[in-house]
């Protein structure tokens, strides 16, 4: 685990939201975290679409190898 997170006490995390706000206004964080979760969706979707490359990839190889 991360000892950072640990360390926390209850007055860090207010005071650190404070901070992004300050720093990003309140108008960008919205649009940062809908930024963020298409990233993460075409990431899972990449990681998917290899997987079912893979498992094409070995069926076919399979099927080839048994008609020799």
């Amino acid at each position: 685990m991360n000892p950072l997170l640990i360390n926390l006490n209850g007055w860090e995390i207010p005071i650190i939201v404070l901070v992004v706000l300050i720093l990003f206004g309140g108008r960008k964080i919205p649009e940062f975290m809908k930024g963020l979760g298409k990233g993460i969706n075409s990431f899972k979707r990449g990681l998917h679409d290899i997987e079912e490359d893979i498992k094409t990839d070995s069926t076919d190889n399979n099927s080839t190898t048994g008609n020799k």
